[in-house]
């Protein structure tokens, strides 16, 4: 080496420097930065709208599912008087030494047996064995 020194020159600036804008350059970047800008606002507002239409038809949906009509009210039947038997039955049932509690529970115990309700079963009597 002979003491010389070498120097590499650093590379010129662009245009993009700050410093270094033209008046024109200047505007058109900032329009450029306004419609990008604007274009994302549009873009956010039209999918906004579409999820508010998508949203509102699954809550028409859902309010007509929940204004399904009540049944109407039937009118309540008149009542029974004691001495009627009741809507279904077979007649009278003839107790011989039996509870009344006794007979109801071997009617049910009947029915569920043969696996027929109790209003198409017909029983005359029940008498207690005692043996």
């Amino acid at each position: 080496m002979d003491g010389t020194m070498v120097t590499t020159a650093a590379p010129a600036a662009t245009n993009l420097a700050v410093g270094n804008l033209t008046f024109g350059e200047g505007v058109l970047y900032a329009i450029l930065g306004m419609l990008v800008v604007f274009f994302a606002l549009v873009f956010l507002m039209i999918i906004i709208k579409i999820l508010v239409k998508v949203t509102d038809k699954k809550a028409q949906k859902a309010q007509a599912a929940a204004k399904i009509p009540a049944p109407e009210e039937a009118a309540l039947p008149e009542p029974v008087r004691r001495d009627d038997p009741a809507p279904g039955t077979a007649g009278e049932i003839k107790l011989y030494n039996t509870d009344p509690k006794d007979a109801a529970m071997i009617m049910a115990i009947v029915a569920d047996t043969l696996g027929k309700p109790l209003n198409e079963l017909r029983f005359k009597s029940i008498r207690e064995i005692k043996g």
